[in-house]
This record gives C-alpha cells, sequence and structure tokens, in this order.
C-alpha cells in the first residue's frame, strides 16, 4: 500500500485584502496633499499598518498562490510604504535632530523615479490582469510622476495637484476592486465586473 500521501492547504485570492490596504493608505495620504489635513503625523499609523503591513500579507500569500505579478505589486508598495513612513518620522525628528538635520526632501525625488519606473513596467503586466488594476496602475504612473516633479521643483504647483488626484483617485478605484474580489468570490457570480484583460500580450 502507498504510504505516501500529499496535503493540499487552499490561501484565499488576498486580492481584496491588498487593494482594501492600498485604498485606505491613499485616500488618507491624499487628504493630506490636498491640504485637507495639516502635516502627515496622523498618516504615518495608515502608511504603516494598512500601506505597508495589509500589503505585505496580501504579497506572502501571493507567493503561496505562485502569483509572480501580486507577489511583486504588493511587496513592492508594501515597503515603499514603510520606507515613506520612516522617512516622514525622520523629518518629524522621531529619530532625534541630527537625522532631522540631515534629511533633504530630495531624496524622495530619486524614489519617486525609481517607483515610476518599477510602476511602468507593472503597468505592462496589467494589461493582463483585469481592467481594474490597468486603470489603477496608469493611475500610480501618474501619482509617481507628479511626486517626481513636483519634488524636484519641475511645474511644482501642476505636479502636485496633479499627484493629489492621481492619489484620490486611485484610492476610489481600489476600493471598487477590492469590493469586486469580495462579491464576486462570495456569490460565485460577476456580480461587479472588474473588465477583462486586453489580451495584447497573451491570448
Amino acid at each position: 500500500m502507498d504510504q505516501n500521501s500529499s496535503v493540499k492547504i487552499e490561501v484565499a485570492d488576498p486580492s481584496a485584502l491588498g487593494l482594501l490596504g492600498l485604498a485606505i493608505v491613499t485616500l488618507v495620504a491624499s487628504s493630506s496633499k490636498f491640504g485637507i489635513v495639516s502635516g502627515v503625523s496622523l498618516v504615518i499609523p495608515w502608511a504603516i499598518f494598512l500601506g505597508a503591513f495589509v500589503q505585505l500579507i496580501a504579497c506572502l500569500n501571493d507567493i503561496k498562490h505562485g502569483n509572480v505579478f501580486g507577489t511583486t505589486a504588493f511587496g513592492g508598495y508594501a515597503f515603499f510604504w514603510f520606507g515613506m513612513a520612516m522617512s516622514w518620522m525622520i523629518q518629524l525628528g522621531a529619530f532625534g535632530e541630527q537625522m532631522q538635520k540631515m534629511a533633504d526632501p530630495k531624496a524622495f525625488g530619486f524614489v519617486f523615479i525609481g517607483y515610476l519606473i518599477f510602476t511602468l513596467y507593472m503597468t505592462i503586466g496589467s494589461i493582463e490582469t483585469n481592467k481594474t488594476l490597468l486603470i489603477i496602475f496608469i493611475l500610480i504612473d501618474l501619482l509617481f510622476l507628479g511626486l517626481a516633479c513636483s519634488t524636484f521643483g519641475i511645474a511644482e504647483h501642476f505636479m502636485h495637484t496633479l499627484a493629489a488626484i492621481s492619489e484620490f483617485l486611485i484610492a476610489m478605484v481600489s476600493f471598487y476592486g477590492s469590493a469586486a474580489n469580495v462579491l464576486n468570490k462570495t456569490f460565485g457570480r460577476e456580480f461587479l465586473p472588474l473588465g477583462k484583460p486586453l489580451g495584447i500580450f497573451k491570448k
């Protein structure tokens, strides 16, 4: 008798949770960019827990699915928010006056350029996922373009406004994407359409 046996462990699709984290953190962060909320002190907790930890959890569960795209996307942006939270804490003096004095905001510009490059190739990948994710990635492209340019003083007011509007729209579309993932799987049918892949690069 064959003594070998295998156990299959099913892991839930983490997309809904990851998109919820993205939606909350971008909604809160955009309120600061619009000037509705003063400063980033109370943005930091949401950057750490919703932007970073929730997306990291989604990343680790996408690893179990063998989903390279989801793993890279959720993981990449999770560590972006960890980095932003720590950077804001340095600027606010949480790690001492010396670090606060040495903090040069232009460093953010290079981070934003790096993440713009990352998001551009992830946008290409999102073409073959669904239209909701494609819209989110295009908006993230605009967000990082606006952040990079405004940090370096290029059309600063316009680019800051572009970043604020893009970030708010990212939140709204991410809420929709999260809702669609939850409700479609709960009801076992397409309750909210995510939009089919464009089918440009693969059939």
